[in-house]
Order: C-alpha cells, then sequence, then structure tokens
C-alpha cells in the first residue's frame, strides 16, 4: 500500500504547494521545491513516535498534520503539514513502523517500572 499526498493551502484546501509526500510501507519520501527540487527519505524502522494535530482551518477543509518523531538525523522530527486522509496515513505510519522495526529486529523495550514502590525500599 503507498499514499501520494501533496501539502496543500489553508484557502479550500488547495493543491498549490511544490512539497509532494509518498508513504510507502519501508520508507517516508519528502520532495519539496520547483526551481531546486530537495528528496528526502526516512525509513519506517526510525519512526519512533507519531502524533496528529488538527486545528479548526485544517477541520474545515478535511486537512491534518502528522508528526513523526524519528531517529533519522536529517529529519529527527518530520512533519507532514496539511494533507488530506491524515488519520488514515497516521494510523498506516504507526502499522507500518512497528512491522519494519520487528522486522529489522530493532524493538526499543522500555522498563516502566512494573514493581510496586514497597519492594524498592526494602531493597534499599
Amino acid at each position: 500500500m503507498q499514499f501520494v499526498e501533496r501539502k496543500r493551502w489553508l484557502f479550500l484546501g488547495l493543491p498549490f504547494t511544490f512539497t509532494k509526500y509518498t508513504i510507502r510501507e519501508d520508507m517516508i519520501t519528502v520532495d519539496s521545491g520547483l526551481l531546486k527540487t530537495i528528496e528526502n527519505d526516512c525509513y519506517m524502522y526510525k519512526v519512533q513516535d507519531v502524533e496528529h494535530t488538527a486545528t479548526l482551518a485544517e477541520k474545515l477543509c478535511g486537512l491534518g498534520t502528522i508528526t513523526c518523531y524519528t531517529g533519522d538525523t536529517t529529519h529527527p522530527k518530520l512533519i507532514l503539514e496539511h494533507i488530506k486522509n491524515s488519520k488514515a496515513i497516521k494510523d498506516f505510519i504507526l502499522k507500518q513502523s512497528e512491522e519494519a522495526r520487528m522486522k529489522r529486529r530493532t524493538v526499543n523495550m522500555l522498563d516502566i517500572g512494573s514493581g510496586d514502590m514497597n519492594d524498592i525500599d526494602d531493597a534499599l
């Protein structure tokens, strides 16, 4: 599966910008610029967290903004601005990034302290 979206103006959600986002199962590609084109890729396994926001103006136009927090050096905070189908794309990125980490065996586990506080006091 693949999503191809353009950054849009908030004015009626028209796609008159020169930024295109391509979201595939293995990577996110951002193409921007008219005279000087910049193409930036971020592998899915580097995406650590995803945030979806939608301002009132974006909601009226059916748009949203996705912020991907990544381990990528060029874009530690990759922002996909003013795109359609933003909730579906956010869910797709979350699912695919988890699958990519499992495939590469780069899953990070956090110890959130499942023990009782009394156990810690007794150990001290």
